[in-house]
């Protein structure tokens, strides 16, 4: 029974992440999930916010964003829009997003305007989230 499974994180644009980890928490859109080597096989969608990526006794949060996560005994696929480690974010920029994006907001918006900032939003709060993670800690 292995106690490691590949953990692979991709956008569009780059694979952002790839290791063998002992255990990964993502945010699905059901809630909070929990992986261990050997989970049932499973797809599903992941909301924006940070996944944890533990390798015995490190751990690594990235922000990511909307996206889908495909799991299987030995692996786990997250495709997303957006996917930023905690050394590469930039905390000043992600706050001037969000404070862009929250007066954004306050506009009238059609649909598709709505659903872009709302997920600019999302992004910058995820970024804060994994940025000030420490300080909080």
């Amino acid at each position: 029974m292995a106690d490691t499974m590949k953990l692979e994180i991709v956008t569009p644009e780059d694979k952002i992440y790839s290791d063998d980890v002992n255990m990964v928490t993502l945010p699905a859109k059901e809630g909070q999930m929990g992986i261990f080597p050997n989970h049932v096989p499973l797809m599903t969608q992941v909301a924006a916010g940070e996944i944890l990526a533990q390798k015995g006794s490190e751990q690594q949060y990235l922000a990511v964003g909307e996206g889908f996560v495909q799991i299987t005994a030995d692996k786990i696929s997250v495709l997303t829009d957006m996917a930023v480690t905690e050394d590469n974010i930039d905390e000043a920029k992600a706050e001037e997003a969000k404070k862009r994006a929250e007066a954004r907001l306050q506009e009238k918006l059609s649909d598709e305007e709505l659903a872009t900032v709302k997920a600019a939003l999302a992004h910058s709060i995820a970024q804060l989230s994994v940025k000030r993670r420490k300080r909080i800690s």
